[in-house]
């Protein structure tokens, strides 16, 4: 049988410790230093859509075009690109959510471009509309929630 969920020496004893009984205030304020990123930062990112990239490749279908998961990693990479610099020496963004339509298909041999727009701060929580684009227009769109981690931290609770 196998052990509980969250009893294993490693899964969940990050959360364990954190989690204070209801008569205790919870865990201290997250050291997170607060950012100067602010909305209607942009950044964009391109791609030519290579074989490597296909929904046969990536094992997302069966065509010869841009895969779904190749999509969500350029939205990703717009994102990260939209507050490079200017997230604290030790802390990153990781992704939290995301939502994404893909739209249209995009042949090999196509250049594809992600703009992502950083729409909203709310404490460490970054919210992002993403546009795809191919030379025919709008190939997907995307809603993208990214957190500001210590990494250190972070990585502690990686399991």
């Amino acid at each position: 049988m196998p052990p509980a969920l969250g009893t294993a020496p490693h899964c969940g004893a990050a959360l364990r410790r954190h989690q204070a009984p209801p008569w205790r205030p919870g865990p201290p304020p997250n050291s997170v230093v607060q950012m100067p990123l602010l909305a209607g930062r942009t950044a964009s990112v391109a791609m030519v859509v290579q074989d490597a990239d296909t929904a046969i490749a990536l094992h997302s279908g069966d065509v010869p075009v841009l895969g779904t998961p190749r999509v969500l990693a350029l939205v990703e990479e717009a994102t990260v690109k939209a507050v490079e610099g200017n997230v604290p020496a030790g802390q990153t963004t990781v992704g939290m959510r995301v939502q994404l339509d893909h739209l249209q298909p995009t042949r090999v041999g196509t250049t594809v471009v992600a703009e992502a727009t950083l729409e909203k701060t709310e404490g460490r929580r970054l919210t992002f509309t993403v546009a795809v684009t191919d030379k025919c227009g709008l190939i997907a769109v995307a809603k993208v929630t990214r957190v500001v981690v210590e990494v250190e931290r972070f990585l502690e609770k990686a399991r």
